[in-house]
C-alpha cells in the first residue's frame, strides 16, 4: 500500500473540507478504494499507486477550482469529480460541457440525459420544444444555452418571456402598475440569470435591451432577429398565442417554447397551445420536441414524490 499527502498550507481547512467533513465525505465516496484522512493543513490518502495518482490529479482540481472562484460546495465537487452526475443514475455520458460559468464559480451544464438532449438539439434546430414536469431544468438549462449564445455572440440578444396567465390568484387585485403587476411571473426567468451573470451585467443588459423579459402579449407585431428567444410555461399559451410567438422568428435567431402539459392553468374548455402543437409541428423539419421525465428532476429529492402522488390522485399539479 502506497501513501500520498496533499498540502493545503494557502487554504483555510473549513473552505476545503467543508462543515463537518461534508465536502471530505463527499470526496471520499468517490475514491472508495483509498483510505483518506484529513488533518488541518494537509490530507493524506493510502492505497494503490494507480488509485492516488488519480486521487492527487482530481483533488488538486478542487483546490484550483476554490482558488479561482473562492467556492467550493458538495455540488462542485461532484461535477468536478464525475461531470456527468446529477445525484442520480440517468446521467450523460461525459459529452455534457458546461454551460456557463456562472456567478460565484457555480458551473452550469445540461446534467442529465434529456437536459443533454436539449442542449443537442438546440444546435441541430432553430425551434425546439421541450416539455417535462416541475423541476426537471427545462427554464434553467434553456436561459443557459442563451446566455452562452450570447457570451459567444452567436445571438444579439435574449428575449424571455412567458404568458400572463393567472395560477389561482387574480392579476387584478395585485397591488402597483402594469410592470409590478407583471414581474412576478417573470420572476423564474430573473432568478435563472442571476446565477448565470454578475448583478450589475445583467443590470446593464436589461438596461440595453440586450435581454428582455417580457409577458407574452408584448412580443405582437414584432419580428425577432439574430436572438435567441424562449417561450416559458407554454401550456398556458392558447393556439393562436403560441402561432403569434412562433411567427415572430426572424434571421439568425433560435427558439425554445418549454412547458409542462400535466399543469395547465387555462379555462377548462379553452386547449392549451402547447399540446396543439405537438400534434401539427411534429413532423416538420428544423422542429424538435424533446421530452423530460421525473428521472431529469433535479430539485429536493421529495419533488419526484409530490409529482408522483399528485399523478396518481388525478389532481391538480402544484408548481
Amino acid at each position: 500500500m502506497s501513501e500520498k499527502q496533499i498540502n493545503i498550507d494557502s487554504f483555510h481547512p473549513l473552505d476545503i473540507f467543508g462543515a463537518n467533513d461534508q465536502n471530505l465525505e463527499v470526496v471520499r465516496n468517490f475514491f472508495p478504494k483509498i483510505k483518506i484522512v484529513s488533518r488541518d493543513n494537509y490530507i493524506k490518502a493510502y492505497g494503490e499507486e494507480s488509485d492516488l495518482f488519480d486521487f492527487e490529479e482530481k483533488f488538486t482540481s478542487l483546490l484550483l477550482h476554490f482558488e479561482k472562484f473562492g467556492r467550493l460546495t458538495k455540488t462542485d465537487i461532484s461535477l468536478l469529480l464525475n461531470p456527468g452526475s446529477n445525484g442520480s443514475s440517468n446521467t450523460s455520458d461525459g459529452q455534457n460541457d458546461i454551460l456557463v460559468h456562472g456567478k460565484n464559480g457555480l458551473l452550469i451544464r445540461a446534467r442529465t440525459v434529456n437536459q443533454r438532449k436539449l442542449v443537442d438539439s438546440s444546435l441541430q434546430n432553430d425551434l425546439v420544444f421541450v416539455i417535462g414536469p416541475a423541476g426537471t431544468g427545462k427554464t434553467y438549462t434553456a436561459v443557459a444555452m442563451a446566455v452562452r449564445a450570447l457570451k459567444n455572440k452567436e445571438v444579439q440578444r435574449i428575449i424571455l418571456t412567458r404568458p400572463a396567465v393567472e395560477a389561482g390568484e387574480n392579476l387584478g387585485f395585485l397591488p402597483g402598475d402594469l410592470k409590478e403587476k407583471l414581474d412576478p411571473y417573470m420572476q423564474p426567468l430573473y432568478d435563472a440569470l442571476g446565477d448565470m451573470l454578475p448583478t450589475q451585467k445583467l443590470l446593464q443588459y436589461i438596461e440595453d435591451r440586450v435581454i428582455e423579459i417580457a409577458p407574452l402579449a408584448f412580443m405582437r407585431g414584432r419580428t425577432l432577429h439574430n436572438a435567441f428567444a424562449i417561450l416559458d410555461e407554454a401550456q398556458n399559451t392558447t393556439p393562436s398565442q403560441l402561432k403569434m410567438f412562433l411567427t415572430r422568428m426572424g434571421a439568425s435567431s433560435k427558439f425554445i417554447v418549454t412547458g409542462d402539459i400535466t399543469q395547465i392553468d387555462l379555462p377548462k374548455n379553452q386547449i392549451s397551445g402547447l399540446i396543439h402543437s405537438q400534434k401539427i409541428l411534429n413532423d416538420i423539419d428544423g422542429i424538435d420536441f424533446v421530452y423530460l421525465d421525473k428521472s431529469d428532476i433535479i430539485r429536493h429529492r421529495l419533488v419526484g414524490k409530490v409529482i408522483d402522488a399528485y399523478s396518481n390522485e388525478g389532481g391538480e399539479m402544484v408548481k
